[in-house]
């Protein structure tokens, strides 16, 4: 299976073109984008990005499925769901390596992330089940009422570089399986995934045009945000764009799911097992180079527990391997681009200036062989308060940034505080520590001895605050709703009696 892509030498570059109603095309795209291996700084293939009329195929093409998928029996659609995440399974090794190419994450990770997207396309096999409506007998004389719920038309998707996969399988999976069809705008910066998906599902037998890949930078956004074919748009990135594309989608009649930043807190009681919780702060903090939006980059150290967990933290993000993706040793990747380093080496240099104690700093890392790769080793920063601008920053790179609280009620308050509230975690051996934490932080996603509270599939993914625009969470419950609406009917048969004379005589 070949994603567009051809093996790099030093005078041919790939390009990779858009998937629109079952083939690979360039349609009428004409401008470019590097795609780099960001651990070797070199340009290995180039995208295609999409003006507005390219959009405008791709949707129309998804309209034209959807005459047919709309109206498709949950046998069909189920029956592409089982197939596509058999070949998810069989191909995992090789959609791997890709992201790992493209993003630079090391190949584990990576395959973490294949399977956490395809846990959503497992409930997705089962949507007969979520789509099942209701029906209330005789709520009146001979009247009954049931409801059942229908699919949008075509929708869309605009997701972000850090999980190439998994977020998009967020996603179209549950889209197309409640009956539409979708247009994906994925980021440019690793595009192959989304084409690589493409294939498989048209492997599995989904029919031409209800999966479409348009690839592209904000011309394609505002294409697809003012498209008026398109019913609804999901969404994941910043607090910023979330917001630009929650306002200018809903201005234009659609539906809009838009999930935006973090910063996340996990907060270490002086009765925590401080090795364990050092242990996960520090995969946390780490893993992924820091670009996951439920990454811990703040951790709250409570009372006695500060000196010894800064101890702790230190040795564990000196242990860390930092190395290609593609080397087994290799325990964090790079970042995905230059500018990604230089934003992650000046927010470590801030927290300097500002009075952090940098404990351990990542700055100026380069890794034998791959000096021109995109590396930066982990930060730890101890003393940082919310008026530092590595506190309120969204960093989104390797950088662990340590608070002090005297009390659970001040860590707390710190976490409400702050602006965003996509996840957050409590360290600690208290039942009633915890169900007190739990209860009072302003947080949509909550771990206890969990550092990274991703949801199960059947459950929904969303934050409070900055961290959700709008209400509408992703995956799930919340996902079937998002792209499906429902109808309620009421019926009554009244009773006829049969004659034996001719209509018109009567």
């Amino acid at each position: 299976m070949n994603p567009q892509r051809r093996p790099y030498s030093e005078d041919t570059v790939s390009t990779i073109e858009h998937w629109i109603n079952g083939t690979a095309t360039a349609a009428g795209s004409t401008r470019t984008a590097p795609v780099h291996d960001p651990a070797t700084g070199r340009e290995q293939a180039q995208v295609l990005l999409a003006e507005a009329s390219d959009v405008d195929t791709a949707v129309a093409a998804a309209a034209k499925a959807f005459e047919s998928w709309g109206n498709s029996s949950l046998s069909q659609r189920t029956k592409v769901m089982f197939a596509f995440r058999e070949l998810l399974v069989r191909h995992e090794d090789e959609l791997a390596r890709i992201i790992s190419a493209e993003h630079g994450k090391v190949i584990e990770d990576a395959r973490g992330e294949i399977v956490r997207g395809r846990e959503v396309v497992e409930y997705a096999c089962g949507i007969a089940d979520a789509l099942k409506g209701s029906f209330s007998d005789q709520v009146s004389r001979d009247v009954d009422v049931h409801d059942f719920r229908q699919p949008l038309g075509v929708v869309a998707g605009i997701t972000p570089f850090n999980f190439p996969i998994m977020v998009p399988l967020w996603m179209h999976p549950i889209a197309i399986a409640t009956g539409n069809t979708f247009v994906l705008k994925p980021s440019e910066r690793d595009p192959s995934a989304s084409n690589f998906v493409a294939r498989l599902y048209a492997e599995a037998g989904l029919p031409d045009g209800v999966f479409n890949v348009v690839h592209g930078d904000k011309t394609a956004v505002d294409a697809i945000l003012d498209h008026p074919d398109i019913a609804a748009v999901s969404f994941v990135g910043s607090t910023p764009i979330a917001k630009y594309v929650h306002e200018r989608g809903t201005a234009a009649g659609k539906r809009v799911q838009a999930l935006g930043g973090a910063k996340n807190h996990a907060v270490v009681l002086p009765d925590a097992d401080l090795e364990f919780a050092a242990d996960h702060l520090t995969a946390a903090a780490f893993g992924s180079a820091g670009q996951r939006c439920m990454a811990i980059s703040v951790g709250v150290a409570v009372g006695a527990a500060g000196d010894e967990l800064v101890e702790i933290l230190e040795r564990k993000a000196r242990e860390v391997k930092v190395g290609p993706g593609t080397d087994p040793a290799s325990d964090m990747g790079p970042v995905v681009t230059e500018a990604a380093r230089e934003r992650v080496e000046h927010s470590v240099a801030r927290g300097a200036e500002q009075g952090a104690k940098v404990v351990v700093d990542g700055r100026g890392l380069r890794v034998e062989g791959h000096e021109e790769g995109f590396f930066v080793g982990p930060s730890l920063l101890d003393g940082v308060t919310p008026e530092m601008d590595a506190y309120r920053d969204e960093i989104f790179g390797p950088v662990l940034a340590i608070v002090r609280a005297e009390t659970l009620d001040e860590a707390i308050a710190v976490i409400n505080a702050n602006p965003y509230g996509n996840g957050t975690a409590v360290f600690t051996a208290s039942g009633e520590a915890a169900r007190k934490f739990q209860r009072e932080v302003k947080v949509g996603m909550i771990g206890v001895n969990v550092p990274i509270p991703v949801p199960m599939s059947y459950y929904s993914f969303g934050g409070w605050k900055d961290s959700l625009i709008g209400d509408s969470p992703i995956h799930g419950p919340a996902g079937v709703r998002f792209y499906t609406r429902a109808k309620v009917v009421t019926t009554r048969w009244p009773h006829t009696e049969a004659a034996f004379n001719f209509p018109t005589s009567s």
